[in-house]
């Protein structure tokens, strides 16, 4: 077998494995669209490369506003590797206690909010305390992690409690132990990951379970949408009509910054 029929197959594997949570997923749906028909947010977060499903939720071709994506460039910004800005810095910062706080303090969360904490391993302690925070404040906090991975690694918490501990709903991508999913005769650690597979996966499923639930409640989303589908001088309309309720979501979470104090 080739190694990119191998890596096909163990990727429907991946998918497999998402559909296997499909009452999970809608109950996340659930949850998100309460939030969003009540004028809340959907509070997203992830460092690293879990940042990738961060963005793929909001803002992107085929997603809407209700969704708040928490992205820190000092723990997410990969480009440089080395030097300033590089990703030793990133991958000690993500586990500096003490600053999920600083960046929830942010934000004005309210019990009817919600929130989505990805962390592949569900060990570093920043995604940790960020699942952490929000329960304290009475906000319901899905965990998308890699469930085989997390439970092998160990908490770089001093309790060792992981993302699961602090999560009211876990989702899983379906990735193997230590990610990378192809073994080369000749290599001693596996190449080509598969947890942004998995990861992706659920969150447009989770997306378009939100978007029919908005609709079927009378609240029709504003989807960005290519010129290519709907023509450009629509798909220019609801950019802009997508981007201003954003605006419009967030100014009522940062004016109540502060008040969780």
């Amino acid at each position: 077998m080739s190694v990119i029929k191998e890596y096909l197959d163990k990727s429907s594997s991946i998918l497999n494995a998402v559909a296997a949570q499909e009452e999970m997923i809608a109950k996340a749906a659930d949850w998100f669209s309460a939030t969003i028909l009540g004028g809340g947010m959907v509070h997203l977060f992830g460092s690293g490369h879990s940042r990738i499903m961060i963005e793929e939720m909001w803002p992107r071709y085929g997603s809407f506003p209700g969704f708040n994506p928490i992205v820190e460039l000092s723990l997410t910004f990969h480009n440089a590797v080395v030097g300033a800005n590089g990703q030793r810095q990133a991958m000690y910062l993500e586990n500096v206690s003490g600053l999920a706080e600083k960046i929830l303090r942010n934000f004005g969360i309210q019990k009817t909010d919600t929130a989505l904490i990805v962390s592949s391993s569900g060990t570093n302690i920043v995604p940790i305390e960020m699942a952490e925070g929000f329960q304290k404040l009475g906000v319901k906090v899905v965990a998308l992690v890699s469930s085989a991975h997390s439970a092998a690694s160990t908490s770089k918490r001093a309790d060792g409690k992981k993302l699961t501990d602090f999560a009211d709903l876990i989702l899983d991508t379906g990735a193997p132990v230590g990610d990378a999913m192809i073994t080369i005769p000749g290599m001693i650690t596996p190449v080509a990951p598969g947890s942004t597979l998995g990861g992706v996966a659920i969150i447009n499923c989770i997306k378009a379970a939100v978007a029919e639930k908005l609709v079927n409640a009378g609240f029709v989303p504003k989807v960005l949408a290519a010129g290519a589908v709907v023509g450009n001088a629509m798909a220019t309309e609801l950019f802009e009509a997508a981007y201003d309720e954003h605006a419009h979501r967030m100014a009522k979470v940062y004016s109540k910054t502060g008040l969780n104090d």
